[in-house]
């Protein structure tokens, strides 16, 4: 089995990549970095720290790589069995136009091997997506063809895969956390269901995209948010912080109320989970800086994402949500230099002001209440 993984960078080497490589495939990064093609290509092998309290250092062993604005690319695709990604949201469209010519390629050479591609971004049905830009710059005789032939798999993907030590002088170095959790939709491959350690099949996978999104993805950007707000400079830090701890708990447990709702998760078994996120938090070998996990703070507060979605979810329910909305309030605080969109978040506060704001951004009713919840706890919050 041969395996094509678009982003060679921490998540790509340390989650996805290893997966796919510890499972025997054959595995090629596609990369615009050079300086981490060159590497790979020269060893053929990198090494992983899993930290943790069973922390050690492993290797990942027979990989190579190819720049991703190559032809190289298109050759690949029509031959590989697996395609996978770890390249964010925003760049799933312009890796589209390869792909769609990689099929088109597959298809002309008379290759009927089922292949399946699986964006493994921080994002709901992020294959889905792709699917549609690439059949967007797909030829349309070859759709059909690809509908038979090609399974486009949704997943969810959980692994904290901090930023690498700045000391460390190995390119391909990549630090990781015990805990990972990839979960594919197994009702959309194509062909055999592949047998990967560390990959999860299930036909039920928004219960467990929405579980992730609103414990993990909610309590980790309101701990950054808050974290920020209280002058802590890591995750770790933050929620070691009590008064930090309480909000980013209280979240996720309003959050989970709606997953119990939705899904009919088992409540005790819910609770265990958020306990088992706040240690990871904890970890002290994971050190993840607030402002790092902050950024892009307009794309948290869309509506699909991790922070308006499971306050929108305790409105449907009539649950409630005062620790979300304190949350909501912290992400409209965030401050950072290096993010374009920390920076587009103070013009649009400056001239429209928090509740005109939070209602753009969010999608929010201007006039609700939960935008005024918002609009008090915003004026509440001040940075030390």
């Amino acid at each position: 089995m041969k395996a094509l993984h678009f982003g060679a960078g921490n998540i790509g080497r340390g989650f996805i990549g290893k997966l796919l490589a510890d499972a025997g495939i054959e595995l090629v990064f596609a990369d615009v970095n050079q300086a981490v093609l060159d590497a790979l290509n020269a060893r053929h092998e990198y090494p992983v720290h899993v930290v943790g309290e069973n922390a050690q250092l492993e290797t990942v062993k027979g990989v190579s790589a190819v720049n991703s604005t190559s032809e190289e690319i298109i050759t690949l695709i029509a031959e590989v069995d697996i395609v996978t990604t770890a390249v964010g949201p925003q760049i799933l469209e312009r890796i589209a136009g390869s792909v769609a010519q990689g099929l088109a390629k597959r298809s002309d050479s008379g290759n009927v091997r089922p292949l399946n591609i699986i964006a493994c971004e921080n994002m709901v049905r992020g294959t889905s997506q792709l699917k549609q830009h690439v059949l967007k710059a797909l030829p349309e005789q070859y759709h059909a063809w690809t509908e038979q032939h090609v399974g486009f798999v949704d997943s969810a993907v959980d692994r904290i895969v901090p930023p690498s030590e700045a000391g460390s002088s190995d390119v391909l170095e990549v630090t990781v956390e015990t805990f990972s959790e990839w979960i594919v939709d197994k009702t959309q491959f194509k062909g055999e269901l592949p047998d990967i350690p560390g990959m999860e099949l299930t036909d039920n996978l928004m219960a467990f995209v929405e579980r992730k999104l609103f414990t993990l993805n909610t309590g980790h950007a309101i701990t950054a948010y808050l974290g920020q707000l209280a002058g802590h400079q890591t995750i770790r830090d933050a929620i070691l912080d009590e008064k930090v701890r309480q909000v980013v708990k209280g979240a996720m447990q309003e959050s989970g109320e709606v997953l119990i709702k939705r899904y009919g998760f088992d409540a005790a078994k819910h609770a265990a989970y958020i306990e088992k996120i706040l240690g990871r938090f904890e970890n002290p070998y994971l050190k993840d800086d607030v402002e790092r996990v902050g950024r892009q703070p307009l794309r948290k507060l869309s509506a699909g994402d991790r922070l308006i979605k499971p306050t929108l979810g305790t409105l449907e329910y009539q649950l409630p949500h005062d620790n979300l909305v304190i949350g909501i309030a912290a992400a409209m605080h965030y401050r950072s230099e290096q993010d374009p969109q920390a920076q587009e978040l103070v013009a649009l506060l400056d001239q429209l002001g928090p509740q005109a704001t939070l209602a753009q951004v969010s999608g929010l009713d201007a006039n609700s209440e939960v935008v005024a919840a918002v609009v008090q706890a915003y004026d509440g919050l001040t940075a030390k």
